[in-house]
């Protein structure tokens, strides 16, 4: 009995095994409940007693570097110079919420490799010059060589271009039109077809000759690489860690002259846009990042009744190698008078093109080329088959019905087919230029520079060019970034776009592959 007693006195029960157990889990569920309570209790107090701070907010203005074009000694009492209503040109922030001026390297004076340097030919304004440069400069490039006319000609913009450290300004003097006439490009076969005709052609020729001279320029400042861009383009470089235009030329081979960008063309989904690089997000992809069977698979919807795939070019643009020989190949390519360039072309990096985005483009195309509108008489104006149908429509239709045509032709408007390409890889989302702008006119530097001119300028003159400035005023709405880039750029050497004998003649805008083509293909 004695036995049987102890074993029953010292044996623990099944209910009190469980009746343990659950005081152990209810310990635990208490624990994890007030831990994150207590944790968040304790930043709540630290944060409203000030002892954590805002990176962008410790990022001052005191303890950042400028960024080019911003008046040092004058940055930090922008606010207070901002009375006029021309100081708020393209907006300005009383905090810096741009938070990687830290890191980035704005010295362009210094050994930084390689130097990068972008020519153009325009006639635009501040609204669309500034964000494009500044863009630019922001992944990598060093020195801008801008033959201008028009707007950009203007004394008010030129004077606010001129204050950008390594802007080169070239205007279109006819001294300039006298050293032209002297090239060695009219002696020269490979344009001869574009010559002495009027509008696309004519504008053809003078982005070869402002680009033969911007290689000399660039010989003399030591570039290592030149690229050829209007301003309604933006390189999209894709596929390295850093968004970096430098870094991506730094990884090409040594025995690689120029690279190939391909394009990717601006779908927008409204037509009341006003600032196309903050407002345009969709683009449709080039043909060299597409599959074929996708692209052709889906030619017919990707159109949508259009005469091409593309409304404008799809042939991209490239960079060149800065050395001896180099020279124009027409606006799209780069060649050498003493060999055959090695090119090749980016699997990822791109060059976005804004085409279209504005409903005023129909006119502004229309009122810079006096052709008559026949379909005989535009193929002399234009080389595109969109191009022609725009100017047509432009110069024979009421407002209305180039706004109905504007919607049908270039406005996508169709939700279910966006979604469809969307999946299949046609249709694409790019942000990037959009988040970097907006910090960069949040961080105050446009308002920054053009204030600073504006204290340069005589009352007589400022108030002259107000109206112009003023127009840089509008867009720049803002989206969240996300992450873009992959470790390393790849390229590859497939040249599908390129024309038969490019040795021999200037490769011009190219439309891409139509359905018709698709055997060549295969």
């Amino acid at each position: 009995m004695t036995g049987l007693y102890s074993s029953i006195k010292y044996s623990p029960s099944s209910s009190s095994l469980s009746q343990s157990s659950q005081a152990f889990t209810s310990r635990i569920l208490l624990l994890l409940t007030l831990l994150p309570l207590s944790l968040a209790a304790f930043a709540f107090v630290l944060q409203w007693r000030g002892e954590i701070s805002d990176p962008t907010i410790r990022w001052s203005s005191i303890n950042r570097l400028d960024f080019p074009g911003m008046d040092t000694t004058t940055s930090s009492s922008v606010t207070s110079r901002t009375s006029s209503s021309c100081a708020d040109i393209l907006g300005q922030s009383r905090s810096i919420s741009f938070p990687y001026f830290r890191d980035w390297k704005f010295n362009y004076e210094s050994d930084l490799k390689p130097k990068i340097c972008i020519t153009s030919s325009t006639s635009a304004g501040l609204e669309q010059i500034l964000p494009w440069i500044f863009y630019h400069k922001v992944i990598g490039v060093t020195n801008f060589f801008l033959f201008v006319e028009g707007k950009a000609a203007s004394p008010g913009v030129s004077k606010v271009l001129e204050s950008i450290p390594n802007v080169k300004l070239i205007h279109r003097t006819k001294e300039l039109e006298e050293e032209q006439a002297k090239s060695r490009i009219w002696n020269e076969t490979w344009l001869s077809s574009f010559f002495y005709k009027p509008c696309n052609y004519e504008l053809f020729v003078k982005q070869s000759l402002n680009m033969e001279m911007a290689i000399a320029m660039a010989e003399e400042t030591d570039m290592d690489w030149i690229l050829h861009l209007d301003t309604d383009e933006l390189i999209h470089p894709a596929g390295t860690r850093e968004y970096s235009l430098r870094q991506l030329l730094s990884g090409v081979p040594e025995n690689v002259d120029t690279v190939v960008f391909p394009n990717y063309e601006s779908s927008v989904e409204r037509d009341d846009i006003k600032e196309p690089f903050s407002e345009v997000s969709m683009f449709k992809k080039n043909f060299d990042h597409l599959m074929k069977e996708t692209y052709f698979g889906n030619y017919k919807e990707s159109t949508r009744g259009n005469p091409n795939y593309f409304l404008t070019y799809g042939n991209g643009k490239s960079a060149a190698r800065v050395q001896p020989h180099l020279r124009p190949n027409g606006a799209h390519r780069w060649h050498n008078y003493m060999k055959t360039p090695v090119e090749v072309k980016f699997d990822e990096a791109a060059v976005l093109h804004y085409t279209y985005t504005k409903f005023s483009d129909l006119t502004s195309r229309r009122d810079r080329c006096g052709c008559k509108p026949t379909k005989e008489e535009v193929k002399r104006c234009f080389m595109l088959e969109f191009d022609r149908a725009a100017f047509i429509i432009a110069s024979t239709a009421t407002e209305e019905e180039m706004l109905n045509w504007y919607r049908e032709h270039v406005v996508w408007t169709d939700k279910e087919l966006q979604k469809k390409l969307m999946k299949k890889g046609i249709l694409i989302r790019i942000y990037a230029p959009m988040v970097i702008m907006q910090g960069l006119r949040e961080a105050g530097v446009y308002a920054s520079l053009i204030a600073s001119v504006q204290t340069n300028l005589s009352k007589d003159t400022f108030l002259s060019n107000n109206e112009i400035i003023n127009n840089s005023s509008k867009g720049f709405e803002g989206v969240s970034s996300r992450n873009i880039g992959n470790e390393e750029p790849r390229m590859a050497a497939r040249n599908v776009l390129q024309i038969d004998d490019a040795n021999l003649w200037a490769v011009p805008p190219l439309s891409p592959p139509m359905v018709d083509d698709i055997d060549h293909y295969i």
